[in-house]
């Protein structure tokens, strides 16, 4: 009677420990299911992720080579099959990531995917499946995976509603309810909006100054006044003339809204490599037009067509004269109307409407100003050199963000032919060139000659040669914050002068003749440590050598695709103070959780935390990471002694360079006391 207490004591005690151990691995994402019937026997499985504040969740549809997307997979089962794969209902956010140089969709707060399904066999309606997911925070990722089983509840002949039977096999709580949706709006949404309205607005502004735009308010303010009529009759005219260019332009942004799918496919057009040509190859085009090399014109039979009818008065005549104006000027403002709407489709919505009911506001304004208060043309400055100069200036900057659309398609390819330092190098020559021009030192066919340097121009000039001073240091490996997102990442870098100045000053290593490691590590042709540190890639190899060496064990739990852990490889493990401590006194092991090498069969291990068996080098360094630190969370660094037993408290993401320092002291001279 005894020995069955002291067992079943100890079944509870195990059960306990193990209950406490996965409650502390973190998981901010809650799943619930509902299903619906559509026809026939098609259901569609609504699936709700709701996102604790501050996490978000990846989409299912990102570019190669940045972070894990959320993946559904349905368990094969002769018992239903899938009609299409699983469609995002909720628009997902696209922000540009500075790090993996992409442009990422993500969930905040949650997130709604939807799956059809025809059932085969009613009478077998489980359906089971898995969602494999990343969902991060400001300091770190998580690595997660869930099963879940899906009940779906068959309609009766008597038509009475059921409710759907849902479980989600998890060894956390069972999820029985559906998140309630928020319906408050986003502050940061409305921010956002407002800034880009602003955006579109400048763009409208800078597309008055353009020869297309600019002599047109004159003659077009002329047509309003030599009508016959009253006065009131002149202003309703020119109110109309102005509304209606308003109105096509919106109208264009109100179609490409109707017609857009959602975030995913905007986000393909923004980061495909034929989109990204095209656009590369028309923004060369249009700068060299600008240049005066030739002129960019647009079928005058709609030009012609629309005079016609402005020809025959009224107010329909202030309409067509519109109609005339967006054709004629869209050879000159196109750029900046494909800009805008290549920015606004990166969220869908109602950007694009946003977008042209700014730009053609802040265009259609002047005309009808100067419309209404005709004695305000005395005060316009006359067309001349000036606006051929600011034709010329709009063609350097379209040449240089051409660039960026080249670059996207350079990296696609791995051609190499836009490394960091070359597209820096191109960068400083066209703005070189562009302040010399307003110098008067370049002149173009169009050009008036330059008698002085106005104060304008000079605070111009001052500005551009500033940003060519900031791009230079560049060229030799400065990081470039505040211009990051435009230009290739440090990856690309051919020569880093920073890097080579950093590995002189403080050696690596206090002794080359000592091999930091004991043998060739494996792995080491799909890994590579940050810094060129030496180190190992599977924890039982470190270990051994660590034993063999006498050393204590740097543990660096990551990913290949964690935003934030290749910051830390950058700011901090990349530091000379750190790649000294780390070469002369550990053994460095880098744990890549999201690994996908096939492990043998010997080496595949039975996870304690959820009993199944783990067959990648990733999901095994994972279950490490869960089982013997209690988390999940990436980056994570821990010092270990021979023993396996930690020497300081593990630390997660922090960039603070002299910390880190402190840290790897610390766990050296508690090495030392424990010998």
């Amino acid at each position: 009677m005894k020995k069955h207490s002291f067992r079943l004591l100890v079944s509870l005690l195990f059960i306990a420990s193990s209950t406490i151990l996965k409650a502390q691995v973190e998981d901010p994402v809650s799943w619930s299911f509902k299903t619906t019937k559509v026809e026939g026997n098609k259901y569609e499985i609504t699936i709700n992720a709701s996102i604790e504040q501050g996490w978000h969740l990846y989409s299912t549809k990102l570019p190669a080579g940045g972070p894990i997307a959320t993946k559904f997979t349905f368990k094969p089962s002769a018992n239903f099959k899938l009609d299409g794969g699983v469609k995002e209902v909720s628009k997902a956010k696209t922000e540009h990531d500075e790090i993996f140089n992409l442009d990422l969709s993500f969930f905040a707060k949650e997130a709604t995917f939807s799956q059809i399904v025809e059932l085969t066999n009613v009478e077998s309606s489980s359906i089971e499946g898995n969602i494999e997911y990343q969902a991060c925070f400001s300091d770190k990722c998580l690595l997660l995976d869930k099963d879940f089983t899906v009940k779906v509840a068959v309609e009766k002949p008597t038509n009475q509603a059921t409710t759907p039977d849902i479980q989600i096999k998890q060894e956390e709580n069972t999820i029985n309810s559906e998140v309630n949706k928020q319906n408050n709006p986003n502050k940061k949404e409305q921010s956002s909006l407002l800034v880009f309205f602003l955006v579109s607005l400048g763009a409208g502004i800078a597309g008055l100054f353009t020869p297309c735009v600019f002599p047109m308010i004159p003659m077009t303010v002329s047509f309003f006044m030599d009508k016959k009529g009253s006065r009131l009759k002149s202003i309703m005219n020119a109110l109309i003339f102005g509304l209606s260019i308003v109105f096509i332009y919106t109208l264009v942004g109100l179609i490409i809204t109707l017609t857009g799918k959602g975030a995913g496919i905007a986000n393909q057009i923004s980061s495909h490599w034929i989109s990204n040509l095209i656009f590369g190859f028309l923004f060369i085009a249009f700068a060299f037009s600008f240049f005066g090399l030739f002129e960019i014109i647009l079928p005058s039979s709609l030009a012609t067509k629309a005079d016609n009818q402005a020809e025959k008065g009224g107010y329909f005549a202030s309409f067509f004269l519109a109609v005339a104006f967006v054709i004629v000027s869209f050879s000159c403002v196109g750029i900046f109307v494909g800009s805008l709407l290549i920015e606004a489709t990166k969220e869908i919505g109602i950007r694009p409407i946003i977008g042209m009911f700014g730009f053609s506001l802040a265009l259609a304004t002047p005309f009808t100003l100067f419309a209404i208060f005709p004695s305000l043309l005395k005060n316009l400055p006359k067309s001349g050199g000036w606006l051929n100069s600011i034709k010329v200036v709009f063609g350097f900057v379209m040449l240089a963000f051409s660039m960026k659309f080249l670059m996207v398609v350079d990296q696609r390819f791995e051609l190499n032919l836009l490394g960091r330092d070359v597209f820096i190098a191109i960068w400083i020559s066209i703005f070189s060139l562009l302040g010399l021009y307003l110098l008067g030192k370049i002149k173009f066919k169009h050009d008036s000659e330059i008698k002085h340097v106005g104060v304008f121009r000079l605070i111009i000039t001052v500005i551009v040669f500033a940003f060519v001073i900031y791009l230079i240091p560049g060229m030799f490996g400065s990081p470039l914050k505040a211009i990051s997102g435009f230009i290739p990442s440090q990856s690309s870098q051919n020569f880093n002068l920073v890097k080579i100045i950093g590995e002189t000053r403080v050696p690596v290593k206090t002794n080359n003749a000592t091999p930091t490691i004991c043998e060739p590590p494996k792995y080491a042709e799909y890994h590579k440590l940050p810094a060129d540190l030496e180190g190992y890639f599977d924890y039982d190899q470190a270990l051994a050598c660590a034993r063999s060496k006498n050393k204590p064990l740097f543990l660096d739990f990551g990913g290949k695709v964690c935003t934030n852990c290749k910051k830390m490889e950058a700011d901090v493990l990349s530091d000379p103070q750190i790649i000294e401590i780390l070469q002369n006194n550990y053994i460095v092991v880098s744990l890549y959780t999201d690994d996908t090498i096939e492990l043998s069969e010997k080496e595949w291990i039975t996870s304690s935390y959820d009993g199944k068996i783990k067959k990648t080098n990733g999901k095994k360094n994972l279950d490490l990471l869960i089982t013997r630190y209690n988390t999940n969370g990436i980056p994570f660094y821990v010092l270990i002694d021979n023993n396996e037993k930690s020497l300081v408290d593990p630390r997660g993401f922090n960039t603070d360079v002299d910390a880190f320092v402190k840290f790897l002291n610390q766990g050296v001279d508690e090495y030392k006391k424990g010998k």
